[in-house]
């Protein structure tokens, strides 16, 4: 058996089922109903942040609230994380993150996540630039809708979507 396999026994005897799909039926039966982040094809994340900053570790509550698992890495210099990652300068903000082969730069809204992790476009990350108020993560409320920018390799921005 594969480390994505588990042998379930009891009420199913003793049948392969994968792990997310477990989960799911159990959040079903609960009465729940799995988000696209609880099952089995969300990827973990990985999140780069500075020891001292709260509002990234805000954002990794939400992020955990809506079924993703998150590993955090505190940095004293994320500069060298940002250029490492090749975000491009205008979209910096205060945290970055790595899922699914992607980079994730700042306070970037769950549905954003998922829609990348969906479409799987041809780009090396998103960012939500700045530290924009209502955002997850950030206090305030939203004052307009949040422009979600994505980058190539070679340092080109343009709209992903708007949220």
């Amino acid at each position: 058996m594969t480390e994505s396999l588990m042998t379930v026994r009891g009420l199913y005897g003793r049948r392969p089922f994968l792990l997310g799909g477990a989960a799911s039926a159990a959040l079903i039966l609960a009465g729940g109903t799995p988000s696209i982040a609880k099952t089995a094809a969300a990827p973990p994340i990985k999140v780069y942040k500075d020891p001292n900053c709260g509002c990234c570790g805000q954002w990794v509550e939400y992020m955990t609230k809506h079924g993703f698992k998150l590993a955090v890495e505190n940095r004293d210099s994320m500069d060298v994380i940002k250029k490492m990652a090749r975000v491009p300068d205008e979209l910096w903000s205060c945290h970055t993150s790595v899922v699914g082969g992607y980079v994730v730069e700042g306070h970037v809204p769950v549905d954003a996540v998922r829609k990348l992790l969906k479409e799987k476009p041809k780009l090396k990350g998103i960012g939500l630039p700045g530290m924009p108020s209502g955002s997850p993560g950030m206090p305030g409320r939203k004052e307009a809708p949040f422009k979600i920018m994505g980058f190539s390799v070679d340092g080109k921005t343009k709209l992903y979507t708007r949220i």
